[in-house]
């Protein structure tokens, strides 16, 4: 009997589990998906991002993150950890993303098509020494930690799956 209870109890919870996998435009291709629709799907990060800036004592403004001593220097970071919640917030052209997972639009990192990681979306940074990236997040310059590099946008394909796309059909209109 508790067999029983705890197989239908485990049974459900891998029911309800997310099923993440890597977006890419072959997966936006297969359902068909538009910008409107892929606003609506929520996106999370395949690894921990990490961003840095080193802090001088004329600029300590600090909207998100926290600042700690890194080799003496004052240092502002901010943690996105692995499974966070992102949105779409712009796409400036087809293989970019802009995707914000705090605050609000103008805290986004970018994403876009990396054939080095099956055409999946990963972090795009301005520049890259070695696996250290440099991005700007609202306004500011940061480096990124390197396990970044290969960061990438998951989704829920169960969810993806289950869009429903609501539509109508014009039935004309006669003049009277």
């Amino acid at each position: 009997m508790r067999l029983s209870i705890l197989l239908i109890a485990l049974a459900l919870g891998f029911s309800s589990c997310k099923n993440l996998v890597p977006y890419s435009n072959n997966l936006r291709d297969q359902f068909n998906l538009n910008e409107s629709q892929i606003r609506k799907i929520q996106f999370y990060v395949s690894s921990d991002i990490i961003l840095q800036r080193e802090m001088s004592s004329a600029n300590t403004k600090i909207e998100s993150g926290k600042i700690k001593m890194v080799n003496g220097r004052r240092v502002q970071e901010i943690i996105i950890p692995v499974g966070t919640k992102g949105v779409l917030t712009d796409m400036p052209r087809e293989n970019k993303m802009l995707v914000s997972f705090e605050i609000d639009d103008n805290h986004y990192l970018s994403f876009g098509v990396n054939p080095n990681a099956n055409n999946h979306y990963t972090l795009l940074a301005s520049n890259w020494n070695g696996s250290i990236g440099t991005v700007t997040y609202a306004g500011e310059k940061y480096e990124t930690n390197p396990e970044s590099k290969f960061s990438q946008l998951l989704v829920d394909l169960r969810k993806i799956q289950n869009m429903e796309t609501r539509q109508r059909v014009a039935k004309g209109r006669k003049v009277n």
